[in-house]
């Protein structure tokens, strides 16, 4: 099992016209994921062509789902309509949309979050740089790739990895791969402020996914989303957990980097979440060259092999 996405799943790409969503569905297709359809709107009945693939294009989520049973979305949409983009996936009740699209006002994600409340939909992102399951292939390909992850640095194995982070996100999977050790779900949850799923979430998926023995959760300063989901693994989470947390010399009120990365209150620095992580049982990296290592030791404390 996974979570979220199998290699099964049938993904849809909004925004597949547009440079950046053909690449990276080109890379999906690569990767041996189930692309099967493309939205642009005033482009349907077109076909997207790679290596092979014939993939149809539909002018709206909604039609682009009932021919093809497509039940997840990559959004590739630029700012100005990424929300509607979104709510697209909303109405069409998809299980998972997924925006990759950074810079879209805040106020515009204010409003989906409303709109979302009480809908089948869920959403990952926005800014994020989506997530990977992998697959049994060689170099882990047949799985289920969405968004711009690099694919061939995944490998299958036991490990949940959930960050705010792209860039973590990928040092956390190459860590693990060149060890040896695989990766059940990877997904980077994105680093604005009005985001669709938490830490919290991913971590109570992990935790009820059995083919998940153990987790490394990856945040950075600004918010108590990480607290949050400390506190929870603390009292409910049995698997061996790690964390890491970026911006340790991060000034108070700077913004270094994602939107949502500000320090504000006490609790919203590095040291205070590192210090809710240790007293929650969480094994803290020092440094993103220890997040592997770091997991490794919370799996050896409670007899866990990481494989």
């Amino acid at each position: 099992m996974a979570i979220l996405v199998t290699p099964e799943t049938k993904v849809l790409i909004q925004g597949i016209t547009g440079a950046f969503g053909a690449k990276h569905a080109q890379l999906s297709l690569d990767y041996g994921s189930a692309v099967v359809a493309g939205v642009t709107p005033g482009k349907g009945g077109q076909v997207f062509e790679h290596a092979g693939h014939r993939v149809p294009i539909f002018n709206s989520v909604a039609e682009a789902a009932a021919a093809t049973g497509a039940t997840v979305s990559a959004i590739f949409v630029p700012p100005p309509f990424a929300a509607d983009a979104i709510l697209e996936c909303v109405d069409a009740e998809l299980d998972l949309a997924v925006a990759i699209t950074e810079g879209i006002p805040v106020k515009d994600m204010v409003r989906v979050k409303r709109a979302m409340q009480g809908r089948k939909t869920r959403l990952i992102g926005p800014n994020c740089p989506g997530l990977v399951t992998p697959g049994t292939g060689a170099d882990s390909h047949g799985g289920c790739r969405i968004g711009i992850a690099p694919g061939y640095i995944h490998r299958k194995g036991h490990v949940g990895i959930v960050s705010r982070s792209g860039t973590l996100t990928y040092e956390a999977v190459y860590q693990f791969t060149t060890r040896g050790i695989g990766q059940s779900t990877c997904v980077g949850i994105g680093g604005d402020p009005v985001n669709g799923t938490s830490h919290l979430d991913v971590i109570k998926l992990f935790n009820d996914d059995p083919d998940t023995h153990a987790i490394i959760m990856i945040g950075e300063i600004g918010g108590s989303a990480e607290v949050e989901a400390a506190r929870w693994i603390k009292a409910h989470c049995k698997k061996p957990v790690a964390g890491f947390i970026a911006g340790t010399t991060a000034p108070a009120g700077r913004r270094m980097g994602h939107a949502g990365a500000i320090v504000g209150g006490a609790e919203d620095t590095a040291a205070a979440k590192i210090a809710s992580f240790k007293e929650c049982g969480i094994e803290v990296a020092e440094t993103p060259s220890d997040m592997a290592e770091a997991l490794i030791r919370a799996a050896k404390a409670k007899g866990v092999t990481l494989s």
